[in-house]
């Protein structure tokens, strides 16, 4: 293997296409077809099922070309650094549940680092196992999961297996969010009855690996609601919050700032009584950056700020 064989099958993971990639690679597709056949073979995996429609990554194959990608990232920072004399790219990368006081402490973050050097910043919304396939598979450093405490000792087993250390950023009760004009507005003890006549909001990928899909929905959202509106895009869920004044969702507790933007209230609910706990994970191995640290600290603060 070398450092051409990766090149050759991150353009054609790319591309999908051998024909595309042979093109974009500036050499004949008999020879690309050959040197990944002997990748595979020297590796003993399967990196690409091919077929009338293309070449496409296997799960053996998506995990190859995570690494691969970071290789050549890395060659790429080092050419650049002594081929021109560039400044080091500074990174930082995490994957998260969509929250508002982490999403608080990432802008402060963002307007505290210093602009006199290059640096890229990923923030990505996602469900907890997407985060630690983003850790496993891509190239991100950091993650936050969220999850019920009911399963905390499986995801701490989950996080061992595969390499990852957690530590507790919070532990926290949901609260309901919904319109200023919604019907519910000023009461002033909701109950999970109140709730039966009005429509949820919810995130769509609620995942806790081993259980099927409609059995975490049950678990995670308990108050036997049959209207529900399933949404990925977290502006679009306060959006839709803000005009359908029928709607609410549960959170784990938004910034008075985001509430007012949105001409939204927020309330407790005594009869919700499960505990959740957003945990922050990475390798092993990896050591914090600077610019991880500085997150870190912003999270803290905005935890403290709006997390009750």
């Amino acid at each position: 293997m070398n450092i051409l064989h990766l090149k050759y099958a991150s353009e054609i993971a790319k591309t999908g296409s051998l024909n595309k990639a042979a093109e974009n690679l500036y050499m004949g597709q008999p020879n690309l077809s050959r040197a990944i056949k002997e990748l595979e073979a020297n590796l003993g995996i399967t990196i690409f099922e091919r077929s009338a429609r293309g070449m496409t990554v296997t799960p053996e194959g998506e995990k190859f070309i995570g690494y691969a990608n970071k290789i050549l990232t890395q060659i790429d920072e080092v050419e650049a650094i002594y081929k021109n004399g560039s400044t080091v790219t500074q990174s930082f990368s995490i994957s998260v549940p969509r929250t508002s006081y982490i999403s608080e402490a990432f802008v402060n973050f963002s307007k505290e680092i210093k602009q006199d050097a290059p640096f890229d910043l990923v923030y990505k919304e996602t469900n907890a196992m997407r985060a630690i396939k983003n850790i496993l598979e891509a190239d991100f450093n950091l993650g936050i999961i969220r999850y019920a405490e009911n399963y905390d000792t499986h995801f701490k087993q989950m996080l061992a297996q595969k390499g990852l250390v957690g530590e507790l950023v919070a532990e926290f009760f949901y609260v309901l969010i919904m319109s200023r004009e919604h019907p519910l507005a000023a009461k002033e003890d909701i109950r999970f009855k109140d709730l039966k006549a009005y429509t949820e909001i919810a995130h769509a990928d609620p995942y806790v690996p081993s259980l099927p899909l409609a059995t975490v929905r049950k678990e995670e959202l308990p108050d036997d609601i049959d209207k529900r509106i399933f949404v990925f895009e977290r502006c679009s869920q306060f959006e839709l919050l803000s005009e359908n004044t029928n709607t609410f969702m549960w959170v784990s507790s938004a910034p008075q700032k985001v509430l007012d933007r949105y001409g939204l209230v927020q309330k407790s609910c005594r009869d919700n009584t499960r505990l959740y706990k957003d945990v922050l994970i990475r390798r092993k191995d990896y050591k914090l950056t600077e610019l991880d640290n500085q997150f870190i600290t912003e999270l803290a603060n905005s935890k403290r700020r709006n997390i009750k």
